[in-house]
């Protein structure tokens, strides 16, 4: 049963991302995305609850966002992670692809 606040649309945006506190940054792919949180699939299995950053170049955008969030769950060689406290900049950026994306036929 989906328990997720907002739906989350397809993305295909390599990415990296690190455990909060850390300078080993891993490579990622985002899979999914809404500004609740995104999946990444990825070889690294962080655990449950680990803080993270992730830095990516959402589609349809130039910049390079930093994005914070905790991961939620983990399996068959994806995380999930739900997003800290974002700025205006990438919860509009986010907003944006998920409203594009639904508005495709």
């Amino acid at each position: 049963m989906e328990q997720r606040r907002y739906a989350r649309v397809p993305i295909d945006a390599p990415l990296t991302f690190a455990v909060k506190g850390t300078n080993e940054w891993l490579d990622g792919v985002g899979i999914d995305i809404s500004v609740g949180g995104m999946s990444i699939e990825t070889t690294f299995v962080a655990p449950f609850n680990t803080a993270v950053e992730v830095s990516v170049q959402l589609p349809g955008d130039d910049e390079i966002f930093l994005l914070p969030g905790v991961v939620r769950w983990a399996h068959g060689g994806r995380i999930g992670v739900q997003f800290g406290l974002l700025g205006a900049r990438e919860t509009h950026v986010i907003t944006e692809i998920n409203r594009r994306t639904r508005s495709e036929p």
